[in-house]
């Protein structure tokens, strides 16, 4: 058994015992859904006249070990009559479970006992399985947090409560869990955007629209920067498009049918009137720049990027600082290629995927999604299509997990889960492989033969969003960038009122060779400032200034997280900070 079906077991039999603490505690409540998930667990309660805390999760959490110290077993009971056990729910108040099982009446519906050592029911729970034998193995688990929950995830639904926890195989991992969440909590990039002064979300815009403040309007200016530099040197053009189209273009693409949900619609002023939508994609308009010229076998494969902002409707709670929001910009690209292209294609992309997050010290994971039950085109085009990723991994010998159905409703895809400091997998880049868009828009190349042909068309990110990555590299670094991206790179600090005047000097000389230099002259004192800059500020060096200073022409170099690395001319420091801003830190002031 691999350990990760193992843990899955391990974390659901543990949602049912937790589920058994709960109306051992809390009579009345009402039992929903327990699944295991990617961290842990959690189990949906409807207990009226409650609202669980901290301290009924660790009444919770102890009567839980004391069920475990039976070692109670599981037991799986296939049920003879399914009304009759609708039934029974229903008269004990059930009605989540009673639901559940009107629906899976004709799958062969099971219970999941559990006994006590002299074979007594203490407890069931309609569940599929599997389950462990008995609670034996259940020795480190960690009850994590309350949220609400709508029944089925329907604000129509009554609002349940969700208790979220974790099971581990050994307490060993549970403790390197608890220690990364604790860690999680102080890298989070909505507290650390407060502090370093980062980006707002206001009301009176609306939820999931985001205000780049300086600070971190700096850091996306030198990643876009980085962006455009990369992707002239590997081929692509860049074009720009509009922010609405008219529905008809997304009648077209398919996004009416399939997205419609997810879209903002413009208030048409008459009937008469063209509806109009915000853009929730970029695509369709970068088909429509490849139709505006004839293409040729020669002249692929044509590769389109554009820094497009794009606005999807989410639920308002599922919208979370710059990691999920309303509105955002797609470092988006599509390759339009002929299919011997194909493979040459999907490898250059992993190539710049890959030497991307080596720039910001990440590693990836690869995961295939392949065609979901709504799906739009051919069969056989979506079994090409897949082969042809599959194609491109295998020949570099790439490991990749395969997720069945979870593909875009026009094409297969390759998303790659950049891993953090601290271990945490983000979803960020993205190949999509689409043959539906290029025939839905009739594009058109001819081949080598003279017969006219639909090209391949691949949707491509690199850093996903905006938004997103720039809120996982606030974390990824604890809000400490690395210099080339830091919003200031240095800090002047004169030790007294008379040395401001050379310091500010410096500070000049530096601003003027393109480095981003903050004079720090406040009435504080100059340890005080030192600290400030470099611990709560984050800035990466402080020159600080005094008498022999001045008479040197040097500047004490105080290095953040490594204190200090001594004095040196003005002019030799300088040349390192640029060569290591140049670098993006693999050369570094020492």
């Amino acid at each position: 058994m691999e350990v990760n079906e193992e843990l899955q077991i391990l974390r659901h039999s543990t949602s049912h015992i937790m589920a058994q603490a709960v109306q051992n505690l809390f009579p009345n409540a009402k039992l929903a859904i327990g699944p295991a998930i990617e961290n842990g667990f959690y189990y949906d309660f409807d207990i009226e006249d409650v609202t669980l805390n901290e301290d009924n999760l660790k009444d919770i959490e102890k009567e839980m070990r004391r069920l475990v110290e039976q070692n109670l077993t599981f037991e799986k009971y296939v049920i003879p009559d399914v009304q009759k056990q609708i039934d029974e729910f229903r008269a004990q108040g059930e009605i989540y479970k009673a639901e559940l099982l009107e629906e899976h009446r004709n799958d062969n519906p099971t219970l999941y006992l559990t006994k006590d050592k002299d074979g007594n029911v203490l407890f069931n729970d309609l569940c599929a399985g599997p389950h462990l034998e008995s609670t034996k193995k259940i020795r480190a688990f960690k009850l994590l947090s309350v949220a609400g929950a709508y029944w089925r995830g329907s604000e129509k639904n009554k609002m349940l409560q969700r208790i979220y926890a974790t099971a581990f195989l050994t307490k060993e991992e549970l403790n390197e869990y608890l220690t990364m969440l604790e860690e999680a909590k102080k890298r989070d990039h909505r507290k650390l955007g407060a502090a370093l002064d980062l980006f707002s979300v206001r009301d009176e815009i609306g939820a999931g629209l985001v205000l780049w403040h300086p600070n971190l309007a700096v850091v996306r200016e030198e990643i876009e920067n980085y962006w455009r530099e990369e992707h002239r040197k590997r081929g692509y053009v860049i074009v720009n498009t509009p922010q609405i189209a008219k529905s008809k273009l997304w009648e077209l693409s398919g996004h009416i049918d399939h997205y419609k949900e997810n879209m903002f619609f413009i208030q048409k002023e008459n009937e008469e009137d063209d509806q109009y939508i915000v853009k929730p994609m970029n695509c369709p308009f970068h088909i429509l720049i490849y139709q505006a010229n004839r293409h040729s076998y020669r002249s692929l494969p044509l590769r389109m990027a554009e820094l497009g902002t794009v606005y999807r409707k989410e639920k308002s709670g599922a919208l979370a600082g710059l990691t999920r929001v309303q509105g955002f910009t797609q470092d988006d690209a599509h390759i339009f290629c002929t299919p011997e292209q194909l493979v040459d294609e999907i490898n250059a992309i992993i190539d710049f995927v890959a030497d991307t997050m080596d720039i910001f010290g990440m590693k990836f994971e690869v995961e295939l999604s392949t065609r979901p039950e709504s799906y739009v085109g051919e069969l056989k085009n979506w079994e090409l299509a897949e082969a042809g990723l599959k194609e491109a991994m295998d020949r570099r010998g790439m490991k990749y997990e395969i997720n069945e159905g979870d593909g875009a409703f026009y094409g297969p895809k390759i998303d790659f889960k950049v891993k953090d400091a601290i271990g945490r997998t983000w979803q960020c880049a993205t190949i999509q492989l689409d043959f539906n868009l290029p025939e839905r828009f009739d594009i058109k190349y001819q081949d080598k033969d003279g017969q006219l042909k639909t090209p391949v068309m691949l949707h491509r990110v690199i850093f996903g969003s905006m938004e997103r990555f720039h809120g996982i590299l606030i974390e990824h670094y604890a809000g400490a960038f690395p210099t080339w991206l830091a919003p200031y790179q240095v800090a002047i600090v004169p030790i007294a009122d008379r040395h401001a005047d050379e310091a500010a000097k410096i500070a000049n000389e530096l601003k003027n060779k393109g480095i981003r230099a903050l004079l720090d002259d406040r009435s504080e004192s100059m340890n005080y400032k030192i600290r400030e800059n470099l611990q709560q500020k984050k800035i990466p060096y402080v020159l600080v200034v005094g008498d022999k200073e001045i008479e040197d022409k040097t500047v004490a170099i105080r290095a953040r997280g490594r204190g200090q690395i001594g004095t040196k001319p003005i002019e030799e420091f300088t040349n390192a900070l640029i060569d290591e801003i140049k670098t993006k830190g693999k050369t570094i002031v020492e």
